[in-house]
Parts: structure tokens; C-alpha cells; sequence
């Protein structure tokens, strides 16, 4: 019962914003979310133009930091999506609708070079990571977090928490955890200062790219999903964009961009930046592995896990570097490779 009042409410709340902005009458169609507690919405109008509502409903989601990292985005020129209205306390936001071409829709139809296609969202990290400075960040309310070793070692623990539980059928015993946390630890300390800071977009990945074939340059790649914003590793988009969960990129082409990048990049060292890729491609495989669980067993979102194994495949090939190598010797002690199974 209280469910439904409060949903009754949430709707009436959100017909009151859209009366507000002129979107009162459109249609709406539901858009794929993500996974989070946001949800979105197409609006089409009688003349068929279209917005996108995005529903983040507080205290779950917070939509100011989307507000501040947009406006950041569409002033270095970026395809980011136009601000139409929003109101915060509410956690409402009406958007620009950037249309369903992600890279993922175009790359699964064969419709454009899948070599271009990610070329063009490293030149846009590229061109991102030459042109960012930190007085940026200190204009943006709120201002983007330093991705720091807590705030990494926090996101790893997701893995003890949520995905070793699940596979043995028990709570993790609590020496686990403190091994898994000097592991990762260790690992962190060696690349997290190598490199000087960047704004990371954190969810960089096919699913949040869009292909707007329509606009020329770095315009054609369109952005979504940034509002978890932070200040760290330029390794780290990389690695969101490269190791993908829900997509098998080719080893010659993950090479092919790294190399990309590097080349764009000649005071970075190498040896340094690959390292920090192969130690924040772990410790992010080791999140993703635990968020897929949590959204199976706490949301009641199953259809992540298939990706799982995948992911162990890619966290298997970054624990190949030297870097990685407490956190190998770890997962090679507590979970050995013939128990890296999918959670059932």
C-alpha cells in the first residue's frame, strides 16, 4: 500500500514538471535504463519533437552532479545532451534526446568501422585529457571527487561482499576481506600517482556512446551516463572503454588504441601507463564482477550475470602484468580459477 502511494505520488509529482515545461501532453515510451535507480522516458509532442525525462528519484540519485558535468561537457564542446529544464529537490530532468544510435546499436548492425568508431572516442578522451585543468573542476558545483585509493579499494570490496558470498552460498569470512583489501592495496599504490589527474568519466563504454553521424569531428560521438564524474587516472577511461563487460573488443584493436592514445601523449611513459591500465582494469573488473551479483541478488536484475564470465576473462589478462601481482596471488589462493563461476 505504501508502495503505491508513494509511486501515485512520484507520477503526480512528475506530470506537475513536464505541465510545467510545456511537455504535459506528450507521449512518453520508455527508454532501456541502466543500473541504477534512475529511469528515463521519450516524450514526443504533437509536431514530433522529442526530449528524454530522466526520473532520478531522490535519496536514491542525485541528479545535480549530471546537471554540473553536462554543462562542463557542452562547454568544451562536446555532444553532451542539451539541459531543457530539471528540478533538482524533485529529481527531474528534461534532456536533449541524442536518438538510439549508441555504439552498441551501430556496431552490433555492421553499419559503421568498428576501428573508426572507437578511434573517434579516443581522440575524444584525447582531446578531453589535453584540454582539462583543475581550475575545471573547481568550477563545477559539485565538483567531481578525487578517485582516490579508498574510494577504489571501496569500490573492489564489492567483490568480497557481494560476489563471494554468492558463490559460497555463505558470508565471507572476515580474514577475506583483509587480505583482499591488502592485495588491491598494494597494487593501487603502485600506479594511482604515476600519471597527473584527469577528469574520468568513469561509465566510458559502448552502451554510453552515441553515434550522431549528423554532427562532424568529436561531435559525432555523443555522451551519456557521466554524472559519477571523478578526478583520476587518464588509464582509467581507457580501460572502461577497452575491457568491456558486455563486448568482445579484438586484442589487435585494444593495442591499436592504446597506442592511439600514447602516441597523442609523448611525455607519459609508457611502461607506467600500462601499468596503471592493467591495475585499474583489475581492480574495475573486480567492482564490475560484484556489482552484476549485487544487481542480481538485491535487484532482482539476473540479466547481467551472463556477462560475468566475460569479465573474469578480462581481469584474468590484466593480472598478467607485473603490477597486479598481489592481487593474483590473492584471487589465486582464495578463489582459484576452476571456482570462477557465474553466481547461479
Amino acid at each position: 500500500m505504501a508502495d503505491a502511494a508513494a509511486q501515485a505520488e512520484r507520477a503526480k509529482r512528475m506530470q506537475a514538471f513536464l505541465l510545467r515545461t510545456g511537455w504535459g501532453a506528450a507521449e512518453r515510451a520508455p527508454l532501456a535504463g541502466d543500473a541504477s535507480f534512475r529511469r528515463y522516458l521519450r516524450l514526443r509532442d504533437d509536431e514530433g519533437g522529442t526530449a528524454v525525462l530522466m526520473d532520478a528519484p531522490p535519496p536514491k540519485e542525485d541528479i545535480r552532479p549530471f546537471l554540473a558535468m553536462t554543462r562542463l561537457l557542452l562547454a568544451f564542446g562536446y555532444s553532451a545532451p542539451r539541459i531543457i529544464a530539471s528540478d533538482p529537490s524533485a529529481g527531474l530532468l528534461l534532456i536533449e534526446d541524442l536518438g538510439d544510435e549508441t555504439y552498441t546499436r551501430t556496431l552490433a548492425r555492421g553499419e559503421a568501422s568498428e576501428e573508426a568508431l572507437y578511434a573517434l572516442a579516443v581522440d575524444l578522451l584525447i582531446d578531453l585529457h589535453k584540454r582539462f585543468r583543475p581550475s575545471d573542476a573547481a568550477a563545477v558545483t559539485p565538483a567531481p571527487p578525487p578517485y582516490n585509493e579508498s574510494r577504489l579499494l571501496a569500490e573492489s570490496d564489492l567483490f568480497v561482499t557481494w560476489y563471494l558470498p554468492a558463490r559460497e552460498g555463505r558470508p565471507a569470512p572476515a580474514q577475506t576481506d583483509g587480505g583482499f583489501g591488502a592485495a588491491v592495496t598494494a597494487s593501487l599504490a603502485q600506479v594511482v600517482s604515476t600519471l597527473e589527474p584527469t577528469l574520468v568519466l568513469r561509465d566510458f563504454h559502448v552502451d554510453n556512446l552515441m553515434w550522431l553521424k549528423d554532427r562532424g569531428g568529436l561531435k559525432a560521438c555523443g555522451l551519456l551516463d557521466y554524472q559519477d564524474a571523478v578526478i583520476g587516472s587518464p588509464a582509467y577511461d581507457l580501460v572502461s572503454l577497452l575491457e568491456d563487460a558486455r563486448r568482445d573488443v579484438p586484442a589487435p584493436l585494444q593495442q591499436a588504441m592504446i597506442n592511439r592514445y600514447l602516441k597523442a601523449f609523448p611525455d607519459i611513459d609508457p611502461k607506467a601507463f600500462r601499468a596503471a591500465y592493467a591495475v585499474l582494469g583489475a581492480q574495475r573488473n573486480l567492482k564490475i564482477i560484484g556489482i552484476f551479483t549485487r544487481l542480481s541478488r538485491r535487484d532482482g536484475k539476473s540479466q547481467y550475470l551472463p556477462h560475468i564470465a566475460r569479465v573474469w576473462r578480462l581481469l584474468e589478462g590484466d593480472l598478467r602484468h607485473p603490477a597486479c601481482e598481489p592481487i593474483r596471488d590473492w584471487l589465486d589462493s582464495a578463489v582459484p580459477p576452476q571456482t570462477r563461476t557465474v553466481p547461479s
